[in-house]
């Protein structure tokens, strides 16, 4: 499964916010586009984030390519600068537009630098998608036999390159017989783990059930639940990390019942320049999307909103750290120096 093309120097995105009802393949050509793409989250997920910004950055420098080589410099820091801007917590999206960046500045500023740049953002889509599947392999390892796992949001083919960090993990342990079951949390307000995560699943016949985010310490408690791996969108030096809303309410329930609990990441998702959780920024997103679900009104209008699209689980709370070049355990600080620094 996948969720970004480059084909004829256009950028195709599966418009996430129509699945599972439809799948629809949207073509971008206009890196305004994709930014505007980035923010709605028909494209989510840091790597997959990453991976569209870098694609954006190449439409770019298409638009600007006859310009005078000071103008073309100018309007590509612009574009950069609208991209950047697209969403606030992943820092996956500022690793690959300072990685095309670089690119460009290799290149002499220069607007013959397109096909450079295109062969940077494909290496960018390509080594994600071979990351995962090292992650992927890594993680399966600390899957018990018989394993029942919670997860939380999407960390799928849907939000990477392609095969998934936290879903790579599962598939790779479920090809080796070793997952009986996959509870997906919903994961409100707009419920990536019903609508994406079990659609996923769903299609590659592993075993799967759905549950709403305040099931997850009921089903700990009987005893259902092995352990939990979920994603990433931004970890700190000290392995504090980000991720959707939710995530810290079920490393806590997690921590109370003796469960294992992990997050699965790339490299890219790790920022060393940030020295705990509390330096990570932290997207708001509309209230609308509290007080209506997908159209409908559900709460009265006159109600006040906060809706953070994330929230920091402190590294006390992690079991492990899985990475492409293996699963990381406390000192996370430490040890995430030692492979990452």
């Amino acid at each position: 499964m996948e969720a970004i093309q480059w084909k004829a120097n256009s950028l195709y995105l599966l418009d996430q916010t129509k699945l599972p009802v439809e799948e629809v393949w949207l073509e971008f050509s206009d890196y305004r586009a994709v930014a505007g793409a980035i923010a709605a989250m028909v494209v989510r997920g840091a790597p997959a984030i990453g991976v569209s910004a870098a694609y954006g950055y190449c439409l770019a420098a298409m638009e600007y390519r006859s310009l005078s080589p000071a103008a073309f410099q100018s309007n590509m820091a612009l574009a950069k600068g609208v991209l950047a801007a697209s969403r606030p917590t992943a820092v996956n999206l500022f690793w690959a537009l300072d990685r095309m960046e670089r690119c460009l500045s290799a290149h002499g500023n220069s607007p013959d630098a397109v096909p450079a740049l295109i062969a940077q953002a494909r290496a960018i889509h390509a080594e994600d998608v071979e990351m995962n599947h090292a992650i992927g392999a890594h993680g399966a390892a600390v899957v018990p036999e018989h394993a029942r796992v919670l997860t939380h949001c999407n960390a799928g083919s849907l939000a990477t390159g392609g095969y998934g960090t936290v879903l790579g993990v599962i598939r790779s342990a479920f090809a080796q017989g070793k997952v009986d079951m996959v509870y997906a949390d919903e994961t409100r307000p707009l419920l990536q783990g019903a609508r994406l995560t079990a659609y996923e699943l769903v299609r590659d016949g592993i075993p799967a059930t759905l549950i709403a985010d305040n099931m997850a310490a009921f089903l700990m408690a009987r005893g259902k639940i092995d352990m939990v791996i979920l994603g990433c969108d931004r970890m700190a030096a000290n392995g504090d990390f980000a991720n959707k809303i939710g995530t810290y309410s079920v490393a806590v329930n997690a921590h109370h019942h003796g469960i294992p609990f992990y997050t699965a990441l790339p490299s890219s998702t790790i920022d060393l320049s940030i020295p705990d959780g509390g330096g990570i920024p932290i997207e708001e997103r509309p209230g609308s999307e509290i007080t209506h679900v997908f159209g409908v009104q559900t709460a009265p209008l006159e109600v006040g909103t906060y809706n953070p699209a994330f929230d920091v689980t402190p590294h006390t709370l992690l079991t492990g750290i899985v990475t492409e070049k293996g699963v990381v355990y406390p000192p996370f600080q430490e040890n995430l120096a030692k492979l990452f620094g």
